[in-house]
């Protein structure tokens, strides 16, 4: 896999995610590279100085850096389980399909402390260059898992005492609504919102509050404010 930009190489390194090579903009004589070559030394990765025709063949709005990678490597759901009991924040997303969003989702997760993503293994986005790039290189950083079955994923969570929360239209308002302990939020597609059998697995269905013409926010947006709720209710 290609990835590219200065924050995902840089996160991918940091990170040390299977960065085989990097390489960098021969016009590029900063502090910032410096640093990067500085860390494929220390890491013996191989690292080249090239013609900034060379990376614009290979990607768009690399920033003078490209890095190879080998293909991303999904945790399994134990690992996400693996946080302190009582305390544990996991988001799913059933059946997100915008790569972008996926990205900022991701990115919002990290900044949160969120313990893990968990997507399912069809008929949903999966990490790539450009979910690397939207990211801001954080999916270096978040544990994401990918599940056969979300529902079935959703009971296991329940058994291993979670509350499970859907955000959807006509919920509960997400301020009114109790996030501490062990909980997962469960995110709805873009176009069609959660599933009516993911719905009733849940053990409540959270919502934000609209006080504006438009009814609905970008996923990825609404996801930030909820996991941002929920941060908060844990730091009081």
């Amino acid at each position: 896999m290609i990835i590219s930009g200065k924050n995902s190489v840089n996160e991918a390194l940091l990170a040390g995610k299977g960065v085989t090579k990097v390489m960098i903009c021969n016009t590029t004589k900063d502090e910032f590279s410096r640093n990067i070559v500085d860390i494929c030394k220390s890491r013996h990765i191989r690292f080249d100085f090239v013609p900034r025709i060379m990376l614009d063949r290979l990607a768009e709005h690399h920033q003078g850096y490209v890095a190879e990678v080998t293909d991303y490597e999904y945790c399994s759901l134990d690992d996400i389980l693996t946080g302190e009991r009582g305390d544990r924040l996991i988001v799913l997303l059933d059946n997100i399909e915008d790569v972008h969003n996926f990205g900022s989702i991701i990115r919002v997760c990290d900044c949160a402390g969120v313990g893990g993503v968990i997507i399912p293994e069809r008929r949903s986005v999966a990490v790539s260059e450009t979910v690397y790039k939207t990211s801001a290189g954080a999916v270096s950083h978040v544990k994401i898992a990918r599940v056969v079955n979300l529902n079935d994923t959703i009971r296991t969570l329940k058994k291993e005492g979670f509350f499970v929360f859907g955000a959807e239209a006509g919920g509960e308002s997400v301020y009114r609504t109790n996030l501490t302990g062990d909980v997962g939020i469960v995110m709805g597609s873009e176009g069609k919102g959660l599933s009516d059998l993911t719905q009733k697995l849940c053990d409540g269905i959270v919502s934000l509050p609209m006080l504006g013409h438009v009814n609905s926010l970008n996923v990825a947006t609404a996801t930030s404010a909820i996991v941002y709720e929920a941060l908060r209710q844990r730091n009081k």
